[in-house]
């Protein structure tokens, strides 16, 4: 009896032109696919980067199956494993998509199966032994398994359902492989099942792959929910822990009326990570008060952390009238023995309304901008390197006269983005004429953030505005 694999068409090659297009078509789109796969990268360190090799994987792998699908659509049906005195059809090439689909029929009237060539190489048997029996057939497969394949061949042959499942076989050298078998039970005149055909396919490489692509995406949504916890617990943290990002700054008892103050945050345009950027203003006994602003190197919750403890002692020891000069010595030996070392910067003033002195210490970090009757300039910054660089490390202090109308500005780096630390104080002097024509330190925020805050930013950076009164 003829294979009814193939009974609906004739046994011959289908015309080239349209299936040859087809092929064209697919081999060009899978070297596009390979080259996307290469501009991917190989960095396994990266989820979404795996992921999306994952992806491009699994794609080259389905494209090279539609190519080869095609190429067997255009050359016409395997010959089946009988005896021919023909001359004999090339083996397939191992690993290729002929290579991994094999036909076979069964013959209930005779008894006789009929194979064709890749099924023996897909089971792993030796082509010169006889086909196996579909009583026999569930010795190749897989213990767990047996059971559905036994209900998927009885209900074709007594019901006659269509076949279509996948089950693993053992090959007689211990490799599984995963078949996907799809058949039909064949009719005799008298409405009884005559025989069974079948096409049965090795998808073991293409359910890897999907195995692949399931198991980086997953990887990734972890790493993404990760990473929004992690921001989401370093914005409350630095929320908690900061003054109001916007507006004028408040002390709780109504503050000193020598000091006019606002600040305010920008965060990153780059990354959705919180950084480690400060500033605080703190009412202290006598008229004094103490203005700070810092910045920690790298992102997240650890900085974050790190940015609240350094913040907690600032405030804890300028209460105890620790002066600035000290207060960054200290913030120094903290940093240095934190079980999580890590570099910051860090200016600290104290001004005293009584004498109109401001005393400051700096590590590391940009000088304080002094603005008067329309121009700025730079403090002359004391001595002092980055905090937590060098254990022991000793900073000195300077101290400067201010006048009522004065207006001091501190930042951190990254307020004028894309430039150089000088660079960006000369941009920042720039705005002397127009912060001399604010009425407020509010003003002067509002400037400043309309004049460098819509730019995109590789890094956060805050700044903080003290002005005078009379």
């Amino acid at each position: 009896m003829p294979s009814h694999v193939f009974a609906d068409r004739p046994d011959r090659p289908q015309e080239h032109g349209a299936v040859d297009a087809l092929i064209s078509q697919t081999r060009r789109l899978r070297g596009e696919v390979d080259a996307v796969r290469r501009e991917a990268g190989a960095d396994h360190s990266d989820p979404a980067g795996r992921w999306q090799r994952a992806l491009c994987e699994l794609a080259v792998h389905q494209l090279n199956d539609l190519h080869g699908h095609l190429a067997q659509l255009r050359d016409g049906p395997p010959r089946t494993h009988a005896p021919d005195t023909g001359p004999a059809r090339p083996e397939p090439q191992h690993g290729s998509l002929l290579s991994r689909v094999g036909s076979a029929e069964w013959n209930l009237l005779t008894d006789e199966a009929t194979w064709s060539g890749e099924l023996f190489q897909i089971l792993g048997r030796d082509p010169a032994a006889p086909p196996l029996s579909l009583d026999e057939l569930p010795s190749l497969v897989h213990p767990d398994d047996q059971p559905m394949l036994t209900v998927m061949v009885t209900d074709c042959l007594i019901d006659g359902k269509p076949i279509d499942g996948e089950f693993r076989v053992v090959r007689p050298d211990g490799g599984v492989r995963q078949v996907h078998m799809m058949g039909e039970p064949v009719l005799a005149p008298d409405g009884s099942t005559a025989s069974m055909w079948a096409v049965l396919r090795d998808v073991s490489e293409l359910r890897r792959s999907q195995c692949v692509v399931r198991e980086t995406r997953d990887s990734l949504q972890r790493q993404r929910h990760i990473a929004q916890t992690e921001h989401r617990l370093a914005v409350e943290l630095q929320e908690a822990v900061l003054p109001p990002w916007r507006g004028s700054l408040r002390f709780p008892h109504g503050g000193s009326a020598n000091l006019d103050l606002a600040a305010h945050y920008l965060p990153s345009s780059s990354t959705a990570l919180i950084g480690g950027d400060w500033y605080d203003a703190l009412e202290l006994a006598e008229g004094r008060t103490l203005l700070s602003v810092g910045d920690l190197t790298g992102h997240g919750v650890t900085v974050t952390s790190g940015m609240a403890m350094l913040l907690g002692a600032l405030r804890g020891m300028a209460v105890a009238g620790t002066g600035p000069g000290r207060l960054m010595g200290w913030l120094n030996q903290l940093l240095d023995a934190s079980m999580q070392p890590a570099l910051g910067s860090a200016v600290c003033c104290l001004y005293d309304a009584k004498e109109h002195t401001l005393t400051w210490a700096q590590a590391g970090h940009p000088a304080p901008l002094l603005f008067r009757d329309g121009t700025g300039r730079a403090l002359t910054p004391p001595d002092g390197v980055l905090l937590g660089a060098t254990s022991g490390a000793a900073y000195e202090q300077a101290e400067e006269r201010l006048r009522p109308g004065d207006l001091l500005l501190l930042h951190t780096d990254g307020l004028v983005p894309r430039r150089s630390r000088e660079a960006a104080t000369q941009r920042l002097l720039t705005l002397a004429p127009r912060f001399a024509e604010a009425r407020a330190a509010q003003d002067c925020v509002r400037i400043a953030v309309e004049e460098f805050g819509v730019a995109p930013r590789e890094d956060d950076a805050c700044l903080l505005v003290a002005k005078v009164e009379a």
